[in-house]
């Protein structure tokens, strides 16, 4: 016969007061990472300005950082597209995404030219200012002998060898090889699923490297801005801070009024929640001013997200080379800028030509070192000489405008990717849902989301789940 004792501690150990503990969810250790990056910056530009000789020095610490991403592209593309174009059924809906990812992008560069026509128009941050013998021989210093044109633009598309393209880091090079192993393994069957289990192995350990990498960003934050802050010169920025405030202004308007409306009227999404989604991305690229520091994150996240393989394989690193939104407002408006500061204002008539020929030039420069300026100055040589003269005007700048360039274009290719994913049903609206709202948070130790799932499993693990509610 159980006592009055013996019943109260029955009843004591059943309340909510005694109910096991709720296990601990363990720390994200990134979360300090991303706060000593933004330290970093700010310490970068404060050195930048005390000690500006010393600051360049540092410019090698950025570098050898943006490397060490860029060392990652191309085995992190090559695994994503062969993992998801091997786990599609049908090689027609491969096509399908790259068909409506390029006439996106070709519209959307339309887009941004004309934004930036408009602006540069309304501007005129160009009047008034001086050319100097010497800012004319830097301007045609910047004609880069790399860029080429349409015809060899495709050729180079075709590597060497089948491993060249990893060992020479070109991003559409390595699409083309996984492209082709991806329709390969698809046409094999069963037959190719060993092979797909190695390659996903493969992809863990890439994206476990990238997970290492990624905690030297402070470091390389700190070079990068020091070494920009340090030549640039607070001279530099006051005397182009009209040019300067329009671009920011521009894109920051083309990313949340233009891509918002889109991605609004299209997915049903917030881009303000999806810029939030990607902060530390932006954060990396706004420390570091390259947009390829970002790339195999942003292929994490968008499949963490909720988009298929195959669209976000054949989508992001495509962007990379076509989708340049933030890159065509740049040079409409530094090519309206030149053209004012050299005394010879372009008219419309002038302008549009000019910019199209621009739109062509930037797919033939991709990839090609400080490809915006490169790219500016040697569309200028082809199709306007007289206005090479006037692009040493804004190289001191160009490294803080190749911030806001790389922010943009990388918006863009994120915008993209959802839009893709809605256009070819290959998303988990749901899943976009609960990722958006924080419920699925991003995993920064492996960037991998292990229960996905791949890209052919989307559809069916929605109807799963949605049979099971």
């Amino acid at each position: 016969m159980p006592t009055k004792t013996s019943r109260r501690a029955a009843v004591a150990a059943s309340t909510p007061d005694t109910a096991p503990a709720v296990p601990r969810v363990k720390r994200d250790r990134t979360h300090y990472l991303y706060i000593a990056v933004i330290a970093a910056v700010v310490l970068g530009i404060a050195v930048g300005l005390i000690w500006p000789d010393a600051a360049v020095q540092l410019k090698p610490l950025g570098t050898g950082f943006v490397n060490l991403i860029k060392m990652m592209i191309s085995p992190i593309i090559f695994c994503t597209i062969v993992l998801g174009i091997g786990s599609v059924r049908k090689a027609a809906k491969v096509g399908a995404v790259g068909g409506i990812a390029l006439g996106y992008f070709l519209v959307m560069s339309l887009v941004a030219l004309a934004i930036g026509l408009v602006v540069g128009n309304v501007l005129h941050p160009g009047d008034g200012l001086h050319l100097t013998e010497a800012l004319k021989h830097t301007g045609h210093a910047q004609v880069d002998s790399k860029a080429l044109g349409p015809v060899d633009f495709v050729l180079s598309i075709i590597p060497t060898t089948f491993v060249s393209a990893f060992t020479q880091g070109e991003v559409l090079q390595t699409l083309l090889i996984a492209l082709l192993a991806g329709f390969a393994l698809q046409a094999m069957g069963s037959a190719g699923q060993p092979v797909l289990r190695g390659v996903e192995h493969i992809q863990r350990l890439v994206f476990r490297i990238l997970a290492m990498i990624m905690w030297l960003a402070p470091v390389g934050a700190f070079g990068a801005i020091a070494a920009v802050t340090g030549s640039a010169g607070v001279d530099a920025l006051k005397s182009l801070a009209v040019l300067m405030l329009g671009f920011y202004i521009t894109c920051v308007l083309f990313v949340f009024v233009v891509l918002g409306a889109v991605l609004r009227i299209v997915a049903g999404l917030n881009v303000f929640s999806l810029c939030k989604y990607l902060a530390r991305e932006f954060l990396l690229i706004l420390s570091t001013s390259s947009s390829e520091s970002a790339l195999p994150r942003l292929i994490a996240k968008m499949e963490h997200l909720g988009v298929s393989k195959p669209v976000v394989g054949i989508t992001v690193p495509t962007g990379y080379s076509f989708n340049l939104d933030g890159t065509m407002i740049y040079m409409t408006m530094a090519s309206l800028y030149i053209a004012d500061a050299l005394g010879t204002p372009m008219s419309i008539g002038e302008q549009i030509p000019l910019l199209l020929f621009l739109l062509l030039a930037s797919k033939g420069a991709a990839g090609v070192s400080g490809a915006g300026l490169a790219t500016l100055a040697g569309g200028l040589q082809s199709h306007k000489p007289a206005l090479v003269d006037g692009v040493g005007l804004i190289v001191g700048i160009d490294r803080f405008m190749s911030e806001a360039r790389a922010l943009t274009n990388f918006a863009g290719n994120a915008v993209a990717t959802v839009l893709v994913g809605t256009w070819t049903k290959e998303i988990d609206k749901e899943r976009v849902r609960r990722v958006l709202a924080g419920e699925l948070p991003f995993d920064e130790t492996t960037l991998m989301d292990e229960g996905h799932g791949t890209a052919a499993e989307v559809p069916e693990r929605r109807e799963e789940e949605l049979a099971k509610a």
